[in-house]
């Protein structure tokens, strides 16, 4: 049913006029009348009769009058939601975080965002170094917090912030008593790696921090997670090179300490699909950068 007529019915219904009904949809009574005549001939059956007061509903009427306010309603609704969703104040967000940045980031990120996004409903799931690009790519999050950054051609990025590079080491290992680590006292120490083999760029950071110094670690494991490497150094199998935020989710019995010599930092950053046109992402990215300045 064309909404237009239904208006039209509903307004001479309330104003039991048609030229009154005509004076508030500011319009000629005769285009009025034609549009009520059509809308009567498309259900087959009058709407109005000719009463004391003006224009009586028939019980047909009645029937539809019930319905067409809530119609309309729902309509004039739909319009309101599309467009707040448009303009980025309803909708649905899905963020993706890697969990090195967990602990630093999402109990100040999460009311940042309830904050800036009130009227918005926000998911959260946990990525890892083989989840994060498909999960992306398939629209299972909207934007991710990575580190580092994804490169690949569909994906936008925007760095948003560097983390300094520290080692973690068991509390009972002779370079915890060190308050700061030469880098060269790593040669030859077992090294708990990250990402995957088939993933690590030959520029990584740690690679890069490691080659400039001349250090060979040989690789004990690798892993996609931070908690899987600190794990794996609590158990004693080696040594990891890591973000400085992984620290606040460290478990007893490793310490991290800053190296003597280098100063060297890995990206955060928020990747998107660059075909999504959410305003969403926006807001998200000036509320991740305001907090990721604090950590």
């Amino acid at each position: 049913m064309d909404l237009r007529r239904l208006r039209y019915f509903v307004a001479v219904a309330e104003e039991r006029s048609v030229g009154k009904a005509a004076e508030r949809l500011r319009m000629a009574q005769p285009p009025l009348s034609v549009q009520i005549r059509k809308l009567e001939a498309e259900l087959g059956t009058p709407l109005f009769r000719r009463g004391t007061r003006g224009m009586d509903l028939t019980e047909a009427g009645l029937a539809l009058m019930s319905r067409a306010s809530e119609a309309l309603a729902l309509a004039a609704e739909g319009v309101e939601a599309a467009r707040a969703v448009a303009a980025g104040r309803r909708g649905r967000l899905s963020v993706g975080y890697m969990f090195v940045l967990a602990s630093a980031v999402l109990p100040q990120l999460v009311p940042e965002l309830r904050r800036s996004l009130p009227g918005v409903d926000l998911d959260f799931v946990e990525l890892s170094a083989s989840t994060r690009e498909p999960l992306l790519l398939d629209r299972a999050v909207a934007v991710a917090l990575c580190m580092p950054a994804i490169h690949h051609p569909e994906i936008q990025l925007a760095q948003i912030g560097t983390q300094k590079l520290m080692l973690a080491v068991p509390a009972r290992s002779p370079l915890a008593r060190l308050t700061a680590v030469p880098v060269d006292k790593l040669q030859g120490r077992p090294l708990i790696a990250l990402p995957r083999p088939e993933e690590e760029p030959t520029s990584s950071a740690v690679a890069a921090l490691l080659r400039r110094h001349q250090v060979v670690m040989p690789i004990a494991s690798r892993v996609e997670t931070v908690h899987s490497a600190l794990g794996l150094v609590l158990a004693g199998e080696g040594l990891s090179i890591l973000p400085a935020c992984a620290k606040l989710g460290a478990p007893p019995g490793i310490v991290f300490r800053p190296f003597l010599d280098a100063a060297d930092t890995i990206e955060i950053a928020a990747c998107w699909r660059r075909d999504s046109s959410s305003q969403l992402i926006r807001t998200f990215l000036k509320s991740a950068e305001k907090v990721v300045a604090r950590i």
